[in-house]
């Protein structure tokens, strides 16, 4: 037994239960199609058009999601609903292409891993949730292990993009809190929650997109890039992502986001990309850092849980 002048040791972390890691592996899937976003918009999207693609993504999505769930938002879900939409869609989406489009896919994968330490500093202020320090380490280490694979010495700073990034990054994070603080109504499902952000998202972009860049031309490939990301990257994505906020603690949800960049690295070598050995070193620390952020932190033979 560790008398008061010697450290107490510390158990490892607690192992997942099985349905626990059911549902971080369906709500990683959502953070995995959105990593496919920035190869989509620079191989298939017309350029300079970042508000139409967020309004095909979202639009076509959220109203395909109301006709199969045929349920409306009711009473102050109305407001709650058009909060959300503006964040997590609305907002997000025109940031998060504009950014594809004037930074270098691994500088804006570097901003949207900022994400989980934003969701951190959030939920102290939202949720009065306090992460402990070995979820704010392992967020720290993500972030890190990201720069390593995605950053590059010839990495271009565009000032445009690197606001838009970060906006789109604060957004969403403001989104999973306040989508962690609001819940659903009773009887509602994570489709019917997406649908209503996707759609409210959609139409606060439908007179933007038409007053600022109008309806660009769209061939083959353009129609099947935004086909993806309405369907995987939109409307399945976001249910998954939402079934998964409610159920996880914000503190395990948040980091699955850095799948996102690690995805979009994988897409990069099959595309004739190669991993340096540091680039190689921080893929493997991101991934420890997101799968470690799952695990309860670790207990002292007493039982408390340390560095709160």
């Amino acid at each position: 037994m560790p008398t008061a002048s010697t450290p107490q040791a510390q158990a490892p972390p607690r192992a997942l239960p099985r349905a626990r890691a059911a549902t971080v592996a369906l709500t990683a899937l959502a953070p995995a199609a959105w990593g496919t976003t920035y190869v989509v918009t620079t191989e298939l999207l017309p350029p300079g058009h970042p508000l139409f693609a967020g309004l095909m993504r979202a639009l076509p999505a959220g109203l395909l999601g109301l006709a199969l769930t045929r349920v409306l938002p009711r009473g102050d879900w109305w407001w709650k609903a058009a909060v959300l939409g503006a964040l997590n869609i609305g907002a997000l989406f025109p940031l998060l292409f504009l950014a594809a489009e004037r930074l270098p896919g691994g500088v804006a994968a570097t901003l949207s891993a900022a994400q989980p330490l934003l969701v951190a500093a959030l939920a102290i202020a939202v949720l009065g949730d306090r992460p402990t320090a070995w979820r704010w380490t392992w967020g720290v280490l993500g972030v890190a292990g990201v720069g390593l694979v995605v950053l590059g010495p010839a990495a271009r700073l565009d000032t445009v993009g690197v606001l838009a990034g970060l906006g789109g990054t604060a957004a969403m994070a403001a989104g999973v809190v306040l989508t962690k603080n609001w819940g659903r109504p009773a009887g509602v499902g994570p489709l019917t929650l997406a649908g209503w952000q996707l759609t409210a998202g959609g139409l606060l972009l439908l007179p933007l997109t038409l007053a600022v860049e109008g309806v660009p031309r769209i061939d083959a490939g353009a129609a099947a890039g935004y086909l993806w990301l309405g369907s995987m990257g939109g409307l399945i994505a976001y249910t998954l992502w939402f079934r998964g906020i409610a159920a996880l603690p914000v503190g395990a949800s948040a980091p699955l986001v850095l799948l996102s960049p690690l995805v979009a690295a994988v897409i990069g070598t099959v595309m004739g990309e190669s991993l340096s050995l540091p680039q190689t070193l921080g893929f493997v620390l991101a991934l420890a850092a997101m799968l470690a952020a799952q695990l309860d932190p670790p207990k002292n033979r007493r039982g408390r849980r340390t560095a709160r």
